[in-house]
């Protein structure tokens, strides 16, 4: 089968306008142009918009998605198969958070109490998934993958009060980071307490900690963009003073 633009739009439920932006940026190409000047799209074409559409759904940026799947390494059937563990995923987490209301609905309408663990199953739950899809295959690689399924575990087993507690702890530091930065002085007593809250949150998630694998996690902050981007979201130099506060935490 062949299409043109707006038979795969129609087929694929998006718009021609999207398929053509994607032509722009090199995501998806038509398999050749014929002699009116329409863009005619075949069965490879077809298979790559159902990889792109599976990518969107997890929530990756156009320009990662093109970033993967033009990798001369690419293995369409290795993707298929993280696709259908990702959704799988996704499905245990939306039962979770179906449950969750369903349990809601009865405690409200029977008077059938539920525990504060049952409370925040699927919200923590979903905590994984996200940081899974936005930082897992960096953690995993750089970590191992039984450190990192033991820090999903601490987290699933997290009391309200110590979800509550780990919020206020983040507030804290990025509130104490934003004013260390300021100073310019990574061994200053605010960048020092910066690094000190930055070590108690992460001990919500590691089951132990050590200085090294503290260093290496604040070098991540700079080498990945995506953390990157995040520490330095309003001050541009954020991740770097932040790695440079922990390299003197650690070092004392």
């Amino acid at each position: 089968m062949e299409y043109t633009v707006q038979k795969l739009g129609q087929l694929a439920g998006v718009s021609t306008r999207t398929l053509r932006y994607y032509d722009e940026i090199g995501l998806l190409k038509p398999a050749r142009i014929n002699s009116s000047g329409y863009r005619i799209y075949g069965q490879q074409e077809v298979n790559r918009l159902q990889q792109i559409l599976f990518y969107r759904e997890l929530g990756l940026h156009l320009e990662k998605i093109r970033d993967i799947m033009n990798d001369p390494d690419f293995d369409s059937t290795k993707a298929l198969k993280d696709h259908h563990e990702n959704l799988l995923n996704k499905k245990e987490q939306l039962d979770l958070l179906i449950a969750n209301v369903e349990k809601s609905i009865a405690a409200n309408e029977r008077g059938i109490t539920m525990t504060d663990q049952e409370k925040f199953e699927g919200f923590k739950e979903k905590l994984i998934e996200e940081n899974e899809k936005l930082y897992g295959k960096e953690i995993r690689e750089k970590y191992g993958q039984d450190a990192v399924n033991r820090s999903n575990d601490k987290l699933k087993r997290m009391t309200a009060h110590e979800h509550e507690e780990l919020t206020r702890l983040a507030d804290e530091l990025y509130e104490t980071l934003g004013e260390a930065f300021k100073t310019g002085d990574p061994a200053g007593d605010l960048a020092q307490k910066a690094a000190e809250l930055h070590k108690k949150w992460l001990c919500f998630y590691w089951d132990s900690y050590s200085k090294e694998a503290h260093r290496g996690l604040a070098q991540m902050y700079v080498d990945d963009e995506r953390f990157k981007q995040h520490y330095d979201k309003n001050q541009p130099g954020t991740a770097e003073f932040l790695r440079d506060a922990i390299h003197v935490y650690t070092s004392n």
